[in-house]
C-alpha cells in the first residue's frame, strides 16, 4: 500500500542558517517558516542579502542549516537528502551547472546518466523536453554558442528530466530578453499546471505577480511578510499612488515633498537621465496641487495617479518598518 501524499510539498519550520561565531557571527536565514502546497507557484521575494539565496540552498540539500527544519514531499532534507534530490527540480540561471563545450543534447543525456535514468527513457525523454523548451533544431549545437535565454531553456530541460515533483527556480528571467523571459514565464506556467509545485526566486515583481499564488518577502534573513500578491498590495493601507516623471529633483525636494499633509513616503528611482518619483498618499487625498507648487521650477513631465501595484507594496515593507 502506498503512503499517503503529504500535506505541503515544501515546508519549512524555524529555518535558521548562520555563518561565524561570537562576534563575526552572521545569521544569513533566521528562524524562517512557510508551508507550501502541492501544486502551489510560491514566490520568495526579497533584496540581495535577504537570506534566499541561503534558504534555497537548504531545500537543494547543499547547505546544512544551523537549527529548525525543511521537508520536500515530506522528506527531511538533512536525513534523507538523497530522496530530496530525486523528488526536485532545480533550475539556476546562468553558465553554472552546463558544460559549454557539449551540446545540449550531450549535456541532458550525461545529467540523465547521474539521475540514473536508463537509456531507454532518455531516448523518449530528451527529444519531449528540447521541444517543449524550443531548443529542437539547436540540439547538436554547442551550448558555448547558446545565447543566455537558450542557456536558461536548457537549464529547465535539465531541472525536468527527472520528472520531479518541486521544482526550485532560482531568478529564471534575469538578464533575459522581454520576449524570452515572457516565453519563460509559460514553461513555468505549464509546470504548474501539470501538477509540479514551484518555488521561485525572484527581483521582478511583476513576473511575481503575475505568476505566484502566493509570496513571501525576507529582510535581514527574516520572513516580514506573506501572502497572495493581491493581499500584499492592500497592506499599503489603501494607498493611491502619484507617480511623476521629472528632472533636477534634489533631496532638499524630497525632504519637502515628505512634509506635506497626505504623503505618507516618496521614493526616487532614475532612468536615462531622468527621475520617476512615486509619491505614496493617504486613500481620499489629492495633493497633487501642492506636490506640483513644491516643484514648480522643475520641468515635470507627467503626472499620473494610480492604484498601488506588488512592486509598490515591496518598496514599502523592504524600505522600513520593523522585523
Amino acid at each position: 500500500m502506498s503512503s499517503p501524499s503529504p500535506r505541503h510539498a515544501i515546508e519549512i519550520a524555524e529555518l535558521t542558517r548562520s555563518f561565524g561565531s561570537g562576534q563575526q557571527r552572521k545569521v544569513a536565514v533566521d528562524r524562517l517558516s512557510l508551508q507550501i502546497a502541492p501544486g502551489e507557484m510560491f514566490g520568495l521575494l526579497g533584496p540581495n542579502g535577504a537570506g534566499k539565496t541561503s534558504t534555497v540552498k537548504m531545500l537543494m540539500t547543499v547547505l546544512l542549516p544551523t537549527s529548525g527544519h525543511a521537508r520536500i514531499m515530506g522528506d527531511d532534507v538533512v536525513a534523507r537528502a538523497q530522496q530530496v534530490r530525486r523528488r526536485t527540480g532545480v533550475i539556476l540561471g546562468g553558465d553554472a551547472g552546463l558544460y559549454a563545450r557539449l551540446s545540449a543534447k550531450d549535456n541532458l543525456h550525461l545529467f540523465a546518466d547521474f539521475y540514473g535514468i536508463p537509456y531507454r527513457r532518455q531516448k523518449r525523454r530528451i527529444p519531449e523536453l528540447l521541444d517543449m523548451v524550443g531548443l529542437l533544431g539547436n540540439e547538436r549545437k554547442r551550448v558555448e554558442s547558446f545565447s543566455r535565454g537558450m542557456k536558461q531553456r536548457l537549464h529547465i530541460a535539465r531541472g525536468l528530466l527527472h520528472d520531479p515533483d518541486v521544482v526550485i527556480l532560482d531568478e529564471p528571467s534575469n538578464g533575459i530578453d522581454p520576449v524570452g523571459a515572457r516565453e519563460l514565464r509559460e514553461l513555468v506556467r505549464s509546470q504548474v499546471r501539470e501538477g509540479r509545485t514551484v518555488l521561485m526566486t525572484t527581483h521582478y515583481m511583476f513576473e511575481a505577480d503575475e505568476l505566484c499564488d502566493r509570496v513571501a518577502v525576507m529582510r535581514n534573513g527574516r520572513k516580514i511578510a506573506e501572502g497572495t500578491p493581491e493581499s500584499l498590495k492592500k497592506q499599503t493601507d489603501g494607498q493611491v499612488v502619484i507617480s511623476l516623471g521629472i528632472t533636477g529633483a534634489t533631496d532638499a525636494h524630497l525632504s519637502r515633498l515628505r512634509s506635506l499633509p497626505g504623503i505618507q513616503s516618496v521614493n526616487m528611482s532614475q532612468h536615462d537621465g531622468s527621475q520617476s518619483l512615486d509619491l505614496y498618499c493617504d486613500q481620499g487625498t489629492d495633493p497633487t496641487a501642492a506636490v506640483l507648487r513644491e516643484l514648480r521650477e522643475l520641468p515635470v513631465l507627467r503626472v499620473t495617479r494610480r492604484e498601488p501595484t506588488l512592486e509598490d507594496a515591496y518598496v514599502s515593507l523592504v524600505a522600513g518598518g520593523a522585523d
